[in-house]
């Protein structure tokens, strides 16, 4: 196989767009399709749809040198390419399930346009048996030989570039011997001594997203569980997960509480685990039970302070820090956030909120019933307490001191647990966090 592939891939969602900028980063001749006429547009001159750091500098640099290219033409793009990834979304359903409307019409698409063999690529993410039933699409289309593969994503939204060159490892489901060489040589660039490609069947491949995913999920709905107890008891979470967290067979990732976790991956990757296991008659009752209680969790700090507060918050002024479900994006797709400002609002409360680039995605969702601020301390000003709900670095190490000039009230509801307890009450600040006993003001000043 020649060492520059031409590629393409159908999606310029999230992964699809990482996936064909990082490609073509390593010299492969890559084109991303889309039926989305203004998309496609902004892409070709360089301009990324979403905030993802690094992202568009290396789009920007394909394109220049003549590497990327960006079509509304699907089956152009199909026949100048060997290897074909689909990488469109799977919304859920009302049920849970994943909608696999756009990965079909895609199959579809391809196999009409396919003029000679070709590798074709499931990079969405999607229930175990998808591989099969793109296989039989494509295979309706068109009488050219097609490899079906499945190729899960790992990507974590702010390092996505990050974990596409250095990934943990590759998963590649794959039943041709030749395609799994192709897709090998393909990853060979992102693959070290370290970093595994591991070749399995497309239903091992399939299940192994999912089952990422879910795991995942479990440690923080389990960390927060516990951070329940510790603050009906008096303990501190945080000494807890010190405690399990240097057993090495459990180790510290996803083991920090807070308000619980959102975004476009977990929420649904989890529900649609859970309607999986149910359609094959299997108990999804541990999967289900992470999903209901990270539900409950991020009402959190809505609940901390209707407890401090009361009920009846007219009059007062609320100001939050972060919107984005995590930090380096703007993506606010189930985020916390969005439960304390509805829960907040409903009880008369006024909201001005601070994010460094989820701003305009809150707009589209909540528009202006709430106050926005360009600079964080702004939103300060007059607020009878603070929510923080994003971990974002500029949050982690505030002018305290400013904070307690600008608020009306020294009020803090930490969701992310940024601050020591100790140094908040020293500095003035009422401190309520997740798992860890309130904190009161030394000099009782609030």
């Amino acid at each position: 196989m020649s060492s520059r592939v031409n590629i393409a891939v159908v999606g310029t969602g999230y992964v699809g767009l990482t996936t064909g900028a990082c490609l073509a980063e390593t010299g492969h001749a890559v084109v991303c399709a889309d039926i989305l006429k203004d998309k496609i547009a902004k892409l070709q001159n360089g301009q990324v749809p979403f905030y993802e750091p690094g992202l568009e500098e290396i789009v920007r640099r394909n394109l220049a040198e003549g590497r990327l290219l960006f079509t509304t033409d699907v089956a152009a793009a199909v026949r100048r390419s060997y290897v074909v990834f689909i990488a469109v979304g799977t919304p859920p359903n009302e049920d849970g399930s994943a909608d696999l409307q756009h990965v079909l019409d895609a199959a579809c698409a391809i196999g009409r346009a396919m003029d000679g063999e070709r590798i074709v690529v499931t990079k969405s993410t999607v229930p175990v048996g998808t591989v099969e039933r793109v296989r039989k699409v494509v295979e309706a289309e068109t009488p050219h030989v097609a490899h079906v593969c499945s190729n899960p994503e790992f990507l974590r939204e702010g390092v996505a570039v990050r974990d596409f060159m250095r990934p943990d490892r590759v998963v590649i489901g794959v039943d041709d011997p030749g395609a799994a060489e192709v897709l090998r040589d393909l990853y060979a660039p992102f693959a070290g001594a370290d970093r595994e490609v591991v070749i399995m069947d497309s239903a091992s491949a399939e299940i192994t997203k999912y089952a990422a995913n879910a795991m995942l999920a479990a440690r923080i709905s389990f960390i927060n569980a516990i951070a329940a107890l510790c603050e009906r008891v008096g303990a501190d979470v945080d000494m807890v997960r010190r405690g399990i967290s240097t057993d090495r067979r459990i180790g510290p990732t996803h083991l920090s509480p807070g308000v619980g976790y959102g975004g476009s991956c977990f929420p649904k990757d989890v529900k649609a685990l859970a309607r999986t296991m149910r359609d094959m008659e299997l108990d999804p009752a541990i999967v289900e039970a992470v999903d209901n209680f990270n539900e409950g969790q991020k009402a959190v700090l809505l609940e901390k302070a209707v407890a401090r507060f009361g009920d009846d918050m007219e009059g007062l002024v609320f100001a939050m820090w972060g919107l984005a479900f995590k930090p380096d994006t703007d993506d606010m797709r189930e985020a916390p956030s969005l439960v304390t400002i509805r829960g907040l609002l409903k009880r008369g409360a006024k909201l001005v909120v601070h994010d460094p680039v989820a701003i305009e995605e809150a707009k589209r969702i909540v528009g202006e019933a709430i106050e926005y601020r360009s600079h964080d301390y702004e939103a300060l000003d007059g607020a009878d307490a603070l929510v923080v709900h994003t971990e974002w670095q500029q949050y982690r190490r505030p002018d305290f001191e400013a904070m307690r000039r600008l608020m009306r009230t020294p009020v803090v509801f930490d969701g992310r647990n940024l601050y020591d307890p100790g140094e908040m009450g020293r500095r003035g600040f009422e401190y309520h966090s997740v798992g860890r006993p309130p904190i009161l003001p030394v000099d009782g000043g609030a």
